[in-house]
C-alpha cells in the first residue's frame, strides 16, 4: 500500500509538472509525456492482481514478458546449431527449401553431426553401385477387392485440412500434385473446392466428425460419401483411426470459427461449435472397422480404401489382421502415422507421450501384416518427419511402400517454423484464415515449389538407392540400415530387429509374438 501510495503521488505531480510544462514551453512535451506514462504503467502494475512479477516489479517487469515473447526467434536464429533444432533442424529446412527453389542442396566441408554417436544410423553404399533411374517407380495401390486401382508416387502430401491451412496453401500444394503427378491427403477437414479445383490427384481422409459426408446428428451419411467418392479427382479414401501428435482425442471448432464457407465444406451449421469425438461410431470392433472398410470400398465404386493410424498396441493391431481374415476382406493401403507426426495444435502430453514413434509402429505393421499373410494385399504408407532422400529410403527399408509428408511439404510452400499454427497469425499465410495473411502466399509460385521440392526428394533417393546397388525399392533390405548401439558397436536393421516370415504366425508364432497373436481378438479392441 505504501508504495502504491508513493506511486500514485508521483503520477500526480508528474501530471502536475507536465501541465505546468506545457505552459510555459511545448517543447517539454517530448520529455514529460513519457515521464507520465511510465508512472502510470507503474501505478497499473501495482494494483493489478494477475501477475506477481509486476507488482514486485514494476515497469521493468514488462521486460520479461518482451522477452519471452521473442525467445523463439532467438533460439531459432541465434543459439540454434545446424543439426539440432526441432521440429525439424537448420540442415533440414534448408535441403527442403534449397530444393524447393530448384537451387543445389549442397553443403561444402563434410558432416556437421557426430556419427560416432549411439543411435547414429547409416545407410550402407555397395562397391558396385547401379545406374541411377531416371523413372521414378510407382507403387499399385489396389488389393484383389479394388475395381479402380492407383499408382502412388514414393513421396506424397500428407493429411492437412482446409480450416488447419490457408485456402491458399491447399490451392499450391493441390496445384503442385498435379504438376508432379503425386498424390495429395484432404486431411479430415473435408473436401473443399480449393482441394477439387487444381485438379491434383486426392486421398479423401475421413475422421470421426465425418465432415463432408456427415448426417445432421453427426453420423456417416452413406449417400453423400458415395456422392463425393465418385469425384473423378478423388483416387482413394482414407479412414482416419488416430494421428501421430494426438492419438486417441478429438478436436473442437468454435462457433465463431464456422464461417459459410467452412460450414459448407464440413456439412455443418454455420456458427454452431463441432465436436470431433475421440471415437468412431461406425465401428467398436476390430471385425466392424473390417466391415466398414469393405462397405467404403462398395460406396465409392471400387475405388482404394484403407486407414490410417498412430501405433498403440500391436496387440490390438493383430486382432484387426485376424478379423481381415476371418472375414475375407482386407483394405488396400494402410497409413502408418508416427508419434513424431505434426499438427495444428495437439496437447504437449499426446504429442510427447503417446503413440509409438515410426521406427517402432511401421515395423510392427510390416511384421503383423507379413506373419499373418496379408502383406501382398496391402500398401503401407508412411508418414512423420519424411523430408529428405535419406528418409524416404529410411521407411522403405523399414517396411513402408511409400511415403507421405505435410510439414515438409509446409516447409517448401514457405513455413518458416514459427510455430503459430494454432494461432492464426501464421506469419507467411500457410496455416491462417486470416485473408489479410493469407495473400502473402503466392499460388503460382508456392506450387512450382512443392512440385520442385518433392521431384527433387524422390531424385535424392532414388540416388540412394542406386548407391546401395539394388534399381527399385523392392530390392531393399533391413541390412542395409546400420544402427550404432554403442560407441564400438554398429549392427544392422536385420540383427536388431525381428522380421517375420509370410505366414509365420498361422503355423508356428515366434515367442516374442506368441503371447500377442493368441490375445489378439477379432471382436474386441483390448491392450
Amino acid at each position: 500500500m505504501k508504495i502504491l501510495l508513493i506511486l500514485s503521488g508521483l503520477a500526480a505531480a508528474a501530471c502536475a509538472a507536465v501541465a505546468a510544462a506545457l505552459t510555459a514551453s511545448p517543447w517539454w512535451w517530448a520529455a514529460a509525456v513519457p515521464l507520465v506514462l511510465i508512472l502510470v504503467t507503474a501505478v497499473h502494475d501495482v494494483r493489478q492482481r494477475r501477475h506477481s512479477i509486476l507488482r514486485n516489479y514494476p515497469v521493468l517487469g514488462h521486460l520479461r514478458f518482451a522477452l519471452e515473447a521473442l525467445r523463439p526467434e532467438i533460439q531459432q536464429y541465434f543459439i540454434e546449431r545446424n543439426f539440432d533444432g526441432r521440429p525439424f533442424d537448420r540442415d533440414t529446412r534448408n535441403i527442403v527449401y534449397q530444393r524447393a527453389k530448384g537451387t543445389d542442396a549442397e553443403e561444402p566441408f563434410g558432416t556437421e553431426r557426430d556419427l560416432y554417436q549411439p543411435g547414429s544410423q547409416y545407410l550402407a553404399p555397395s562397391m558396385a553401385p547401379r545406374p541411377v533411374r531416371t523413372d521414378p517407380p510407382r507403387v499399385r495401390v489396389g488389393g484383389p477387392d479394388c475395381e479402380q486401382p492407383y499408382d502412388m508416387a514414393l513421396l506424397n502430401v500428407s493429411a492437412m485440412s482446409f480450416g488447419s491451412l490457408s485456402a491458399n496453401a491447399i490451392l499450391a500444394l493441390n496445384t503442385g500434385a498435379r504438376l508432379g503427378g503425386f498424390a495429395h491427403d484432404t486431411g479430415e477437414g473435408g473436401l473443399s473446392d480449393y482441394h477439387l479445383r487444381p485438379g491434383g490427384d486426392l486421398v479423401w481422409e475421413i475422421g470421426t466428425g465425418y465432415f463432408g459426408c456427415r448426417t445432421d446428428d453427426g453420423g456417416f451419411d452413406e449417400r453423400e460419401f458415395a456422392r463425393k467418392a465418385a469425384h473423378p479427382h478423388v483416387k482413394a479414401v482414407s479412414l482416419k483411426i488416430s494421428q501421430g501428435a494426438k492419438p486417441g482425442i478429438g478436436g473442437v471448432l468454435p462457433g465463431a470459427k464456422v464461417n459459410a464457407e467452412i460450414a459448407k465444406v464440413r456439412g455443418v451449421p454455420q456458427g454452431r461449435t463441432i465436436i470431433s469425438p475421440p471415437y468412431h461410431r461406425v465401428y467398436s470392433t476390430p471385425r466392424e472397422l473390417v466391415r466398414f472398410l469393405g462397405r467404403m470400398r462398395e460406396l465409392s465404386g471400387g475405388k482404394p480404401v484403407g486407414f490410417k493410424l498412430c501405433v498403440g498396441s500391436r496387440r490390438e493391431f493383430l486382432a484387426v489382421c485376424r478379423a481381415m481374415r476371418e472375414e475375407g476382406v482386407t483394405p488396400d493401403f494402410i497409413v502408418v502415422d508416427g508419434a513424431e507426426g505434426g499438427t495444428g495444435a495437439a496437447p504437449l502430453e499426446f504429442a510427447d507421450m503417446v503413440g509409438l514413434p515410426l521406427d517402432e509402429g511401421l515395423m510392427a505393421v510390416h511384421n503383423a501384416l507379413v506373419g499373418s499373410g496379408l502383406r501382398d494385399r496391402i500398401r503401407i504408407g508412411a508418414a512423420g518427419k519424411v523430408a529428405t532422400g535419406s528418409d524416404l529410403v529410411r521407411r522403405l527399408l523399414q517396411g513402408a511402400d511409400y511415403t507421405n509428408a505435410a510439414r515438409s511439404m509446409m516447409l517448401a510452400t514457405g513455413c518458416i517454423q514459427a510455430q503459430r499454427c494454432h494461432t492464426n497469425t501464421c506469419p507467411v499465410g500457410v496455416a491462417t484464415q486470416d485473408p489479410r495473411r493469407a495473400r502473402a502466399l503466392d499460388v503460382g509460385d508456392k506450387a512450382q515449389r512443392v512440385h520442385r521440392y518433392q521431384e527433387a526428394t524422390v531424385k535424392s533417393a532414388l540416388q540412394i538407392i542406386a548407391a546401395m546397388g539394388v534399381d527399385s525399392p523392392a530390392e531393399l533390405h533391413p541390412h542395409m540400415l546400420l544402427q550404432r548401439v554403442d560407441p564400438h558397436t554398429v549392427r544392422s536393421y536385420a540383427e536388431l530387429h525381428e522380421w517375420l516370415t509370410p505366414g509365420q504366425l498361422l503355423v508356428s508364432a515366434p515367442r516374442s509374438w506368441a503371447a500377442d497373436w493368441e490375445a489378439a481378438d477379432p471382436d474386441r479392441f483390448a491392450l
